[in-house]
């Protein structure tokens, strides 16, 4: 079995993981795998922008402050200075990186707005914001000659000392690794490692996400015995657009940033009948808006209208959206936009600190996997790309004091075991229980629950899970077997999540507990499954 040492192992190329490794470069060897290609991430479609004081008029207590009243009670207030106050310093970072962000005429910044948010605050280029930097990051990395960045590379399990029978603490020491061109499994044994494999949007039938979003990193932790913080707050993005043949395409939110009303088929604006920002309130209100205005009025979808806007400035302020939307026939300047909410964000995830510490020495987590405190129950637009940024640093600046950790070179990695499994010859039962999991989760675990609908989640998750762990022990690991898997994993934690919290805050919406549990103060869910033979 082919088997890699470095310094540090990064697994995810999204702007949490390549940040992470540019930083890390400057104290040992950095491995970076993907298991895609390197700009297949999260980032790479992140539209909006970074949520950051720039502007005079704009203060960090504000942006604090919203943050906060976005998260309903359940952010970690430290957490949320510590991020936000240094946002600023970040973004100096990544313009010496090479990132350019979109400038007024006259001079500044060209700020955009979105919902939840009291100040335009989001530093933008365009409308694929996350591209521009996804690539000036790349650069570096390409060019940088301590970091070796692995394609089509996807994670297996971790590797821990308790699993391998290593006396002392249990502590993570690598991972194995799944070769998509050749099928080959491998392993990396790292003293540091450092999961920024993103979200798991991928788990709900629809998602803006893209198809690498399977909840890996969550999934590996999970069994490997790390605890799981807040799954059960998924924030469904209130606009993607509906279209037959549009697959996960979102519109921005800076679109009712500047202007865009939220509709029905006749025109009527509804968002003033369930908060005072209307259009512009924060994710969870709106998303639960056109949820209900769908099933009140038995339409497939909602509209967004901006055609108050010139097509001079739709075409110049948001050009991607444009384009797309003109493939499917609908003029942003002209016509009504059709929208529904997809699954988008998890604000839950690993348990992890501002500068990546998890339960597990040795394992670090950064970005959307990592769950630090300073989303709580609702994540406020385009506070993520800034997570990623300022949890990158302070991840490094935790290394720059303590080392890479325990040394490895003693720890033997076995070969991987196939045992008596073979190859699989029914693509079917993973295709079907692919489309099990994600329309269980869709239809019992969505924006509107039940103790009901969680009841029978939980069965038919509980039986799928089973299957699906059978069908992975039987035969040759693939990367389908493998994000079948974790897909199940993790909605069997958002599952158990979710019938742990007997309240409805921010994203976590039930028709059994409709207001918040007045009776204790709020506090995170906390799932601490035993590390068993998770390999």
């Amino acid at each position: 079995m082919k088997r890699l040492d470095c310094d540090y192992f990064v697994v995810g190329s999204g702007m949490a993981g390549l940040m992470a490794a540019i930083k890390l470069s400057a104290f040992g060897s950095v491995v970076v795998c993907t298991k895609k290609d390197r700009a297949d991430s999260s980032t790479n479609h992140a539209q909006g922008g970074v949520a950051c004081v720039m502007d005079s008029d704009d203060s960090i207590e504000a942006h604090v402050q919203d943050t906060l009243r976005a998260g309903a009670g359940l952010c970690r207030e430290s957490v949320v200075r510590a991020i936000v106050g240094d946002g600023p310093a970040r973004i100096a970072e990544l313009e010496q990186l090479g990132v350019h962000f979109a400038a007024q005429a006259g001079g500044g910044y060209d700020l955009g707005r979105e919902g939840g948010h009291t100040r335009r605050r989001v530093l933008h280029a365009g409308d694929i914001t996350g591209r521009h930097i996804e690539t000036a990051l790349l650069q570096r990395v390409h060019e940088h000659p301590g970091i070796n960045l692995l394609e089509h590379c996807m994670l297996v399990d971790l590797v821990t000392t308790g699993w391998l029978g290593v006396d002392g603490v249990n502590r993570c020491v690598g991972a194995y690794l799944l070769d998509r061109v050749s099928g080959e499994i491998f392993s990396v044994r790292a003293p540091t490692v450092v999961l920024a494999t993103g979200g798991g949007g991928k788990v709900y039938l629809y998602t803006s996400n893209p198809d690498i979003a399977t909840g890996d990193g969550v999934a590996v932790a999970w069994r490997a015995g790390v605890p799981i913080a807040n799954l059960e707050f998924i924030q469904f993005h209130p606009t993607c657009l509906y279209h037959p043949d549009a697959k996960s395409f979102l519109i921005s939110e800076a679109v009712r940033g500047e202007g865009a009303r939220l509709v029905d088929a006749s025109g009527q604006s509804f968002m003033e009948r369930y908060d005072p920002q209307g259009a512009l309130a924060p994710r969870d209100i709106v998303a639960r808006a056109i949820d209900r205005e769908m099933k009140v009025s038995g339409s497939p979808c909602m509209y967004l209208d901006i055609r108050h806007r010139s097509e001079g400035y739709l075409r110049s302020r948001f050009p991607n959206i444009y384009e797309a939307c003109l493939q499917f026939g609908i003029d942003m300047a002209r016509h009504l936009i059709p929208v529904v909410p997809a699954a988008h964000y998890f604000c839950g995830g690993i348990e992890a600190g501002v500068d990546g510490e998890t339960e597990l020495p040795g394992l670090l987590a950064i970005g959307e996997v990592a769950c630090t405190g300073l989303h709580g129950a609702n994540r406020l637009a385009s506070n993520s790309l800034l997570e990623a940024l300022v949890c990158a640093r302070r991840l490094a600046d935790r290394v720059a004091k303590t080392g890479p950790g325990e040394p490895v070179g003693s720890i033997h990695i076995p070969d991987w075991q196939t045992g008596a499994a073979v190859p699989g010859d029914e693509a079917i039962v993973v295709e079907h229980n692919w489309n099990e999991v994600r329309t269980c989760l869709w239809d019992y675990v969505g924006i509107v629950r039940t103790d009901k609908r969680l009841a029978r989640a939980w069965r038919r998750i509980r039986n799928l899970r089973q299957e699906i762990r059978q069908y992975y022990l039987d035969n040759v690991v693939t990367a389908d077997i493998l994000e079948l898997r974790n897909i199940a994993d993790v909605g069997e934690l958002i599952v158990r999540s979710a019938q742990l919290r007997h309240e409805s805050r921010g994203l976590h919406y039930t028709l059994d507990y409709p207001g918040l549990d007045a009776s204790r103060p709020p506090e995170d869910t906390v799932i601490r499954d035993p590390a068993g033979s998770h390999l």
